[in-house]
């Protein structure tokens, strides 16, 4: 999986924020709050968002709203993954990405690997 780029992060980052559907329109005169952007940039790079299977889009009167398929959690889980995945020592590099983490993030990862464990005995 790619990082998405510039503009389709801060698509996606408000679609997270919002969680709710929205029109381009909202995303547009939101990101023109910070940067001026054209309403045709947007409605492009959200129906190549959806064709990507990253947006799911429904007619709402005249216009489209757009949601997230996957969380902003999973999206980054998922580049996690990839990122994993170019090491040739897997068990290594989890090592070391777990020697930077902090007291909280090592006890929410081992939250974490308990509930896996619990759903893999089930």
């Amino acid at each position: 999986m790619r990082r998405l780029g510039e503009l389709e992060a801060e698509i996606m980052d408000r679609l997270w924020a919002w969680q709710r559907p929205t029109t381009v329109r909202e995303i547009v005169d939101d990101i023109n709050e910070h940067r001026p952007v054209a309403y045709t940039t947007v409605m492009t790079v959200a129906s190549i968002l959806y064709n990507k299977g990253w947006l799911l889009r429904a007619k709402e009167g005249r216009a489209w709203v757009y949601s997230p398929v996957r969380s902003r959690e999973e999206y980054t889980a998922a580049l996690m993954e990839d990122a994993l995945g170019t090491s040739e020592d897997r068990s290594a590099a989890l090592a070391h990405f777990v020697e930077q983490m902090g007291p909280e993030e090592v006890s929410a990862l081992r939250k974490a690997l308990r509930a896996a464990g619990r759903r893999t005995q089930a």
